[in-house]
């Protein structure tokens, strides 16, 4: 029997975001399959609702997170070997991408299976695109430590590697706790490292500007629950 397919297919990374992800190419695709693989079911079905997709009850979800044993995702993987089509959806964004679903598109191809990706929005990558920094050296470093002595020391160690390879460093925090970060930025970095805060992207009020540590401090900005990349770089 012929394996199936897996294609990655991107979410909005923003609620008004929905027409920077629907291609012709997407939909007709969307259009073909009946089993996905989400991080949550609900919003699953929203997005496919709001893509005009019918029938949405008879469609099968799994759930692939972050939490997934391994022995389960070989079992997903068995729903596909068995010649059936699926979908990867990421919670916001591109699977595979500071995604779980990286998990289970690894073992894919250790099984020769075809890896299908879908032009969408990343905020990590529309991000780097509008901040100006180098696009050919960068690092992406997902959460900073949780503990204030922890990240402190990832944030000195991030800008001695902007200086050190001129490598751009990207990475991002729970909204929640995005201004506790912004004030341990301001307070540590040296004032004239570059930041950039690129956040509500694709949203009707994305926010995008990259300034020097030293002007930031000058300024009042509310990022709290606002999903948020920030990176860092030197003046050149």
């Amino acid at each position: 029997m012929t394996a199936g397919k897996i294609y990655l297919i991107p979410t909005p990374i923003s609620d008004s975001g929905l027409n920077n992800v629907l291609t012709d190419k997407l939909i007709e695709i969307l259009q073909r399959l009946d089993t996905f693989f989400v991080e949550n079911i609900r919003t699953s079905r929203r997005f496919l609702s709001k893509t005009g997709i019918k029938n949405i009850q008879n469609i099968h979800f799994e759930v692939l997170d972050k939490n997934t044993d391994p022995h389960q995702i070989e079992g997903l993987l068995n729903i596909i070997k068995d010649g059936k089509n699926a979908g990867i959806m990421s919670e916001a964004g591109c699977p595979g991408i500071a995604d779980p679903g990286s998990k289970i598109i690894i073992l894919a191809h250790k099984y020769n299976i075809d890896v299908i990706p879908l032009t969408g929005a990343s905020s990590i990558f529309l991000a780097l695109m509008a901040s100006g920094f180098n696009g050919q050296n960068f690092q992406f470093h997902g959460y900073l430590p949780i503990d204030r002595k922890d990240r402190e020391k990832k944030i000195i160690n991030l800008e001695k590697l902007v200086y050190t390879y001129h490598q751009t460093q990207i990475f991002m925090e729970t909204p929640y706790r995005n201004n506790r970060l912004l004030d341990a930025l301001l307070k540590l970095l040296k004032p004239d490292t570059l930041l950039c805060i690129a956040s509500n992207l694709t949203s009707s009020d994305e926010f995008i500007k990259t300034r020097p540590v030293k002007v930031w401090r000058k300024q009042v900005l509310d990022l709290h629950k606002k999903p948020t990349i920030f990176l860092l770089y030197m003046e050149s």
